[in-house]
């Protein structure tokens, strides 16, 4: 596919708050998730303001992307509901589905494709018009550095050119709801810098709401317009990092140690001391 060559920038109208969801582009209450004996999400409950990124922290193991798939009807929750845009997910929504960007943890491309091929496919199977999905796609490509690249074979790429097939992948059909799973791994800091840049834009110009898991403290304070910490698979504390600051007791601390201190895992000195022995 033949993709020019012009300056990544937004031209879609602002998005206005959905009809009957009171500016909540996602909402979850009281979701439960067990695979066996094993409960992954206990009774967790969030909302994704219309127009705010919402970081998802966690320790390992704590319930992120699968509360995520939740979300997009992708596994199926014991119980609870989920609202996307005022309204109810289900494995069978497609066309709730059809609003949403997704980038998965470990995304799985087709890499029989060139990259030009796969987004090609999925600007299809979201029903894009040609010229605008040309349009949109050569202004990714150039802004994540990816042009020039994308008639090559998805196999012969690096993890951070597959990662960026994958931003691409879920941003081309201009969603209404962003659910993406520390989408900036394997990106280098110029990639990674526009992908949060890009991300604050889309929430505060087009109104989309973001939901964005991350490891790395640092991003979710810098882009996050509130915090979500789930731990062992329970909503621990939602709010600003003022709000989990005060509720740690910890004013003026870095995320870091309000997270530590939140998940009860703020008194490392004797694991560290251990292993430098």
């Amino acid at each position: 596919m033949d993709v020019p060559r012009a300056p990544l920038r937004s031209t879609a109208p602002v998005v206005g708050p959905p009809l009957g969801t009171n500016g909540t582009a996602l909402s979850i209450r009281r979701a439960v998730k067990t695979y066996g004996p094993v409960l992954a999400v206990s009774d967790a409950s969030l909302d994704v303001p219309v127009g705010q990124v919402v970081g998802l922290l966690g320790p390992n193991g704590a319930g992120k992307s699968t509360l995520m798939k939740i979300v997009l009807g992708i596994v199926r929750a014991n119980s609870g509901t989920v609202h996307v845009l005022g309204r109810e997910m289900s494995p069978e929504a497609i066309d709730v589905k059809a609003e949403i960007g997704y980038v998965p943890e470990a995304p799985l491309l087709y890499e029989f494709l060139t990259g030009a091929e796969y987004l090609d496919f999925v600007a299809d199977m979201y029903g894009m018009d040609p010229r605008a999905r040309r349009e949109r796609i050569g202004q990714y490509l150039t802004a994540l550095e990816l042009a020039g690249h994308e008639n090559s074979m998805i196999s012969g790429y690096s993890q951070g050119m597959k990662q960026k097939v994958a931003l691409i992948s879920a941003l081309v059909h201009r969603p209404r709801l962003l659910v993406l799973d520390e989408p900036l791994n394997g990106l280098d800091p110029r990639s990674a810098r526009i992908v949060k840049d890009l991300l604050r834009s889309l929430a505060r110009q087009e109104g989309v709401g973001v939901l964005f898991s991350t490891h790395v403290l640092e991003i979710a304070q810098a882009i996050c317009d509130e915090l979500v910490i789930l731990h062992h698979g329970q909503v621990l504390a939602t709010g600003s990092v003022a709000d989990l600051r005060g509720r740690a007791g910890l004013p003026g601390s870095g995320l870091e140690e309000v997270f530590l201190s939140l998940t009860g895992t703020g008194d490392l000195g004797e694991i560290v001391q251990a292993l430098a022995r």
